[in-house]
């Protein structure tokens, strides 16, 4: 009998939670063959881009929906700090509401959407409100679904560039989990300044590491019944916090509460929150300026014991003491991957936890919304259009 994340994998099907695991067990082998796709696609992406990110006029927006944007958060202050170009994260449920803050008819813009299903009516509009307020702007579609609005819409333009990531990464789960990595991997591969493919399976390999070596403590602690998770992370960490936090809630149907904060924020008032039945969550950050910050707390956290658990999550042993759910890795590799390529692997710890989170509230984790109160793509959203107020 196969077991998928301490689980027969005919019990993950018979509880409706089998399309999630394995959506979470199978990332290592998406990012290589995303890292295969790249490579074919590498020459048709870079003439698109151009010399367009050495251009200091040059405006790029990171958008998506939901988890969509915290992908766009996590890697935009890097790509910013590596160009001269202008990279700023914009989810498409801010820009539709106040596309006068963002948006400059006269700069260049390039549009890079992330989309799962590519179906989401945020996603299309923002497509379309550009092309209304920024004459020439261009568009890159970051995208899981060749068949979807965003893809088909395009697909025969020339100033729109489709990069498709591998098909089984668009999520048959209702929660997104290899669809989220691929397309922020895809992003800083494509986008970065120097090739990047290499740390693909740099990365791959790290995670099926931490897939081994988590699986067993992460049931353990996903078997814990919990009224609140906080997760904190610093720099490009904390958008990885909120994408943590939300796996929780979605995949619990909200009825376990979770927030995300920078650990030097959550003093300012958030920490008010914290009892017995609260977990939380500390993503250790590569860079040790941070660690100094993150370490203070968590110190102040287990000695003012007002949680109820405070976990660690990142590389081996940082000042003396031991990361709680940790893997080993060679110094060179620590050395080599950012917060924001890292971000990618210390998730599939947030994936596994909320999948068993939601086994034990009996939900069905594929789809914890049986009434359709919130649907993988979403619905009801009316479209206005911005000349119109």
């Amino acid at each position: 009998m196969t077991t998928l994340l301490q689980r027969a994998s005919q019990d993950w099907r018979d509880i409706g939670g089998l399309d999630t695991a394995e959506e979470i067990v199978h990332q290592p082998a998406m990012w290589r063959e995303l890292a295969a796709g790249l490579a074919a696609e590498q020459a048709r992406v870079a003439a698109f881009l151009g010399a367009c990110l050495d251009d200091p006029r040059q405006r790029v927006i990171l958008t998506g929906a939901g988890s969509s944007a915290y992908a766009g958060e996590i890697i935009a202050d890097e790509l910013n700090a590596a160009w001269p170009a202008q990279v700023r994260a914009v989810a498409t449920t801010t820009l539709l509401t106040h596309p006068e803050l963002y948006l400059e008819a006269d700069a260049p813009t390039l549009l890079v959407s992330f989309a799962r299903s590519g179906n989401s009516p945020e996603s299309t509009a923002a497509v379309s409100l550009l092309r209304d307020l920024v004459p020439g702007a261009r568009f890159l579609n970051i995208t899981c679904n060749a068949a979807g609005q965003l893809a088909q819409q395009g697909a025969n333009d020339a100033a729109t560039c489709n990069l498709l990531m591998p098909a089984s990464s668009c999520d048959r789960g209702f929660a997104m989990t290899s669809s989220f990595t691929c397309m922020l991997l895809a992003a800083l591969s494509v986008l970065g300044r120097e090739p990047q493919l290499d740390k693909l399976e740099q990365l791959a390999a790290l995670a099926e590491q931490a897939l081994q070596t988590w699986v067993a403590p992460l049931a353990a602690l996903g078997a814990q019944p919990v009224s609140r998770v906080v997760y904190l992370g610093s720099g490009p960490l904390e958008a990885l916090a909120k994408e943590a936090a939300l796996k929780i809630l979605e995949l619990t149907g909200g009825r376990v509460l979770a927030v995300a904060n920078s650990p030097l924020g959550f003093r300012h008032g958030p920490k008010a929150m914290l009892d017995a039945e609260t977990l939380v969550v500390l993503f250790r950050s590569a860079k040790p300026l941070a660690r100094k910050y993150e370490h203070d707390l968590l110190l102040e956290l287990r000695r003012d014991q007002v949680a109820g658990r405070c976990l660690t999550v990142g590389f081996g042993v940082d000042g003396g003491e031991a990361t709680d759910i940790a893997i080993a890795a060679p110094a060179s590799s620590a050395a080599a991957l950012t917060d924001a390529w890292l971000a990618p692997l210390w998730l599939l710890m947030a994936q596994q936890y909320a999948l068993h989170q939601s086994a034990l509230l009996q939900l069905r984790p594929d789809n914890p919304f049986t009434g359709g109160t919130v649907n993988r793509v979403v619905q009801g959203v009316t479209i206005y259009r911005h000349d119109e107020f």
